[in-house]
């Protein structure tokens, strides 16, 4: 089987006929080295300088400094002194791991206050969290161990790739994005074939930016006697009155079966969490293989506790973030280019062309801009886009550079809406 590399993305190379798995690898060794040729290589940089909105990145064995749109960490609590000094402590006192699985001597005092802590934070005081090590096995590793063969997990199509893979060993369905009467067909007709039926949904959705329409959702939901899973992890800190993201937003905080996230993004450190009924979350705790058999966060993550904190401390990152959020938007709008619906601080510039979309980061490399072209399997082929993070430490000359910059591409490669 011959791949035309011109058009080819990552998902053509996962199983090549007639090919084992050293062939495989070869034909794709080969491709990278073809992306790399072409300039189209903005996947695992060198990054020689911490998270900010400015980063040192290493191309060709030089360092040079970008504006950088690469990074979730919405408020910079990366960088905030009182969380990287509650990390530093946590390691003064209990060193640098755990040593175990919280099942047989991983589990920590400081595991527990971070628990307490993040259903506290969602006001869900008669519920309990879970601690993972990372947002991706909090989703995979909990749908594994709730949802068996005789249950039927219904899923956004967007959903994340760590809720697809939890599902593996279920029944499974998909809805169109966002469309509620394909949800309620699927909830219809599989009213009574099964013996759980989860919904999942993202709170908000990591390619486009838009959010799930939760209220209709959870009413669906409920009407046909099924379960509710969000996974929120692009709204904690960002929507909502108060910053809890968008099942506060939507009024929905103590109604929603199951919450799971992240500490990676607004958080700033690693990690992942799943709030339930504490009956759900006991079953977890033993059940969970990733519970079972994977050593438990380290105690860096003592930083977790204080940027949650921080959350209703210091809401002037908030602030600031949603006005780069309006700034930057309003300022690619202008310039005709698609933004789509976003209304997060996720902020895609819509192409559509592959290739075009990989010359437009070339482009953006090249004037210093450092972000991420997405292209299938993350996005359907003819959607590729440019896919941006703004946070709080943006400021107005780091976002004015990169209108400037794509003010000039779109001269160049024409990537405005028609």
């Amino acid at each position: 089987m011959s791949i035309n590399f011109t058009t080819a993305t990552i998902k053509d190379f996962e199983n090549i006929p007639d090919n084992d798995m050293a062939q495989r690898a070869e034909i794709f060794y080969e491709y990278l080295d073809y992306v790399k040729s072409n300039g189209h290589m903005n996947y695992r940089l060198k990054n020689t300088s911490g998270t900010n909105a400015v980063l040192n990145v290493n191309i060709a064995d030089r360092n040079r400094e970008f504006v950088s749109f690469v990074s979730s960490d919405y408020l910079g609590f990366t960088q905030h002194p009182k969380v990287k000094q509650a990390a530093i402590e946590g390691i003064e006192k209990y060193g640098t791991g755990t040593g175990a699985t919280p099942l047989i001597g991983g589990y920590f005092d400081y595991h527990n206050a971070l628990e307490k802590k993040i259903s506290g934070f969602f006001k869900r005081t008669e519920d309990e969290a879970v601690v993972f090590t990372t947002g991706y096995t909090a989703n995979s590793a909990t749908l594994q161990c709730l949802m068996q063969k005789e249950d039927l997990a219904i899923l956004d199509m967007a959903v994340h790739a760590s809720v697809h893979e939890g599902c593996a060993f279920t029944n499974k369905k998909t809805f169109p994005h966002n469309n509620l009467e394909s949800l309620e067909h699927i909830l219809k007709v599989s009213e009574n074939l099964y013996r759980t039926k989860l919904v999942v949904v993202d709170g908000v959705y990591s390619q486009d930016g838009d959010t799930s329409r939760i209220n209709e959702i959870y009413n669906l939901v409920k009407k046909y006697n099924a379960f509710l899973m969000v996974d929120d992890v692009h709204g904690v800190g960002i929507l909502g009155e108060t910053g809890r993201g968008t099942l506060e937003q939507a009024g929905l905080l103590d109604k929603v079966d199951l919450i799971t996230g992240t500490f990676s993004k607004t958080f700033g450190n690693l990690g992942g969490y799943v709030i339930a009924d504490k009956k759900i979350a006991a079953f977890i705790r033993f059940h969970s293989r990733q519970q079972i058999f994977s050593a438990t966060a380290p105690p860096s993550s003592a930083g977790i506790v204080k940027a949650i904190d921080l959350i209703d401390e210091e809401p002037i990152w908030r602030e600031k973030l949603w006005n780069n959020i309006n700034y930057f938007k309003k300022g690619l709008d202008d310039l005709g280019l698609d933004t789509g619906v976003t209304c997060s601080a996720i902020i895609p510039v819509k192409i559509g062309d592959p290739y075009v979309t990989g010359e437009a980061g070339k482009l953006l490399i090249e004037k210093g801009i450092y972000t991420n072209p997405i292209l299938y399997p993350a996005v359907p082929r003819k959607d590729a886009r440019i896919r941006m993070s703004v946070t709080a430490r943006h400021e107005k000359e780091h976002l004015d550079k990169t209108l400037n910059a794509f003010d000039d591409i779109n001269k160049k490669l024409h990537i405005a809406k028609k």
